[in-house]
């Protein structure tokens, strides 16, 4: 989706360019922060990513989150769960290379959304083409807070994909207001941030959301 303004006789387009990934614990005052979020327009997608909560508990929470991600017209991802994301008519599956097998994956999914994380990786990222993932995923470019011992990818891995893989590249790792330029300019379609925003010592959500231009 795309806003225009009128700014001295020209118009300015703004994508909704960030992939949000919710926090690892969900309090009474994410669903107000998540409002405020995603009313910026800038969030294309939302993935619930809830490592340690059990199918029944990200099931409940998901169908809250999706009153507000339809709402902002925001399509939900779920993170690893084929189940889930069918369960709860998501947008969409987001699976890691130790997920379920990403043929499998597509077939049950059919024409919903599916993302593919491919670390640093050529091979795999041909691979999630060839299973015809939606989009696919490359990092961790920077150290990061939610996944301290992640891969570390090169950024050339995006000049890579932006000239030969025709899908959607989500760039994720670390990402702040002052590195996610690197990273469009370099190929990406998207950038993945959750810390930066959810646990910020300086910025409220809607404030931290603000910093991305």
């Amino acid at each position: 989706m795309v806003r225009k303004f009128r700014k001295a006789n020209s118009i300015i387009k703004l994508k909704r360019f960030v992939y949000l990934i919710s926090p690892k614990y969900i309090n009474n005052l994410f669903f107000k922060n998540l409002n405020e979020v995603l009313s910026s327009k800038k969030v294309k997608y939302f993935q619930i990513r809830l490592k340690n909560k059990s199918k029944k508990s990200v099931i409940k929470e998901a169908k809250k989150i999706q009153k507000i991600t339809k709402k902002y017209k925001v399509k939900l991802i779920i993170n690893d769960s084929i189940e889930i994301a069918s369960k709860v008519n998501a947008d969409g599956c987001h699976l890691g290379q130790k997920d379920d097998p990403i043929a499998q994956a597509k077939k049950i999914l059919k024409k919903k959304l599916l993302g593919v994380t491919c670390h640093n990786s050529k091979r795999l990222c041909k691979d999630a083409v060839r299973f015809n993932a939606d989009y696919v995923a490359f990092g961790s470019f920077f150290k990061s807070k939610s996944k301290p011992y992640a891969i570390k990818a090169n950024i050339s891995i995006l000049r890579w994909a932006k000239k030969n893989v025709k899908k959607k590249i989500v760039a994720i790792g670390g990402i702040n207001s002052g590195n996610y330029k690197k990273l469009i300019n370099a190929g990406a379609n998207y950038i993945a941030i959750s810390s930066y925003i959810w646990n910020n010592p300086k910025f409220k959500p809607k404030d931290a959301i603000s910093k991305f231009i």
